[in-house]
């Protein structure tokens, strides 16, 4: 027989229903930490290719680097434009021979193909992608969204440079042409821009 007075040491089980909703909770902050993790993963690998030249990715330079080698390279231009972009866009020229150290100056042209402003913004690497960390661009379009009205063009500079350190790597030393490659995407919503040029139409 038990006796009344004895306390039962052993904590009451949770209630089901109270698990389920922690384990629910657990699962949603786990997502929203994936979620926000992938986000912050773009910009941040983006850093780090601008920062290493990793996935051919060129550096950002503020000056040229002082010295200039007797020594030239020549540097390729490729232009491309995703499927979704209603623009011709092409390298005025194809490529450039320069002094390793020496600034090269480049342009690339664009045009909007369709009678409404459209705006894009280019993504860019080079190859070999070994060479990213060794070429260097001072003043460039990429990543810069770019708007374009009905059936207007325009000139886009590159200023660039080679680092005169690439023939002091043994892996790139060798290297005699790099190809500076560009991909222009859509970065407005078309839905958007047909709804503005109908408003425009209706109030006008």
């Amino acid at each position: 027989m038990t006796d009344g007075n004895e306390k039962d040491l052993k904590p009451a089980p949770a209630p089901k229903r109270d698990r389920k909703g922690l384990v629910a909770l657990s699962l949603v902050g786990l997502v929203a930490g994936m979620v926000g993790l992938s986000f912050a993963a773009v910009p941040l690998y983006r850093m780090f290719c601008q920062v290493t030249g990793y996935g051919g990715v060129p550096q950002i330079a503020e000056a040229l680097p002082g010295e200039v080698l007797d020594r030239t390279i020549t540097v390729r231009f490729d232009a491309n434009v995703d499927r979704a972009l209603p623009w011709d866009f092409t390298p005025e020229q194809r490529a450039i021979d320069v002094r390793i150290g020496e600034s090269g100056l480049a342009f690339f042209k664009a045009h909007n193909n369709t009678d409404k402003p459209v705006t894009g913004t280019a993504g860019f690497n080079v190859v070999p992608e070994i060479a990213g960390r060794y070429f260097n661009k001072i003043e460039c379009f990429c990543f810069k969204e770019q708007t374009l009205v009905a059936g207007q063009s325009i000139d886009m500079p590159v200023t660039f440079f080679v680092d005169p350190k690439i023939v002091e790597d043994m892996s790139t030393k060798n290297i005699s042409e790099i190809t500076l490659s560009y991909t222009f995407y859509r970065s407005d919503d078309p839905s958007d821009v047909a709804a503005t040029s109908r408003d425009g139409a209706s109030g006008s």
